[in-house]
C-alpha cells in the first residue's frame, strides 16, 4: 500500500474527521477495511478500519504541515526492513491487543507530539 519503508498514520476520532474538498474513492483493495484515495492523483489519504468505526486513520502526509508528527506506536515490525527505525515509544511485531490502546491514547494525550 506504500512505496516507502513506512506507512505513517494518525488515528483520529471519526466524529472529528471530515473530507473538506474532493471526493475520495476506494482504492484497489475492496473489503471491510476501506482505504480511500484522492480521485485525481490516487494518493492514499485515509483508512476506515474494519470494526473500528469510531476511528479514521489519516495519512500524516495529508496534513498541511506534517513535520510535527512523531510516531508513538509502531506495529508490524516483523515485516520492516532491517535498517528502518523510528523513535516510537512502543513497538510491536504485529498488533497489540485492542485493550492496550486505551493506555496508548491516554499516554499520547499526556505527552505525545503536538502541532
Amino acid at each position: 500500500m506504500t512505496g516507502s519503508a513506512f506507512s505513517l498514520t494518525l488515528t483520529l476520532p471519526a466524529e472529528g474527521f471530515a473530507v473538506t474538498a474532493g471526493e475520495p474513492v476506494i482504492g484497489g483493495l475492496h473489503g471491510p477495511t476501506r482505504h480511500y484515495f484522492c480521485s485525481y492523483c490516487m494518493s492514499w489519504v485515509f483508512t476506515r478500519p474494519e470494526g473500528l468505526d469510531q476511528f479514521v486513520n489519516l495519512r500524516a502526509t495529508m496534513l498541511d504541515d506534517p513535520r510535527w508528527v512523531v510516531p508513538h506506536i509502531e506495529v508490524w515490525t516483523s515485516e520492516k526492513l532491517p535498517w528502518a527505525s523510528t523513535p516510537a515509544v512502543h513497538s510491536f511485531a504485529r498488533e497489540p491487543s485492542f485493550e492496550r490502546y486505551t493506555d496508548f491514547v491516554r499516554e499520547f494525550a499526556e505527552a505525545g507530539a503536538r502541532p
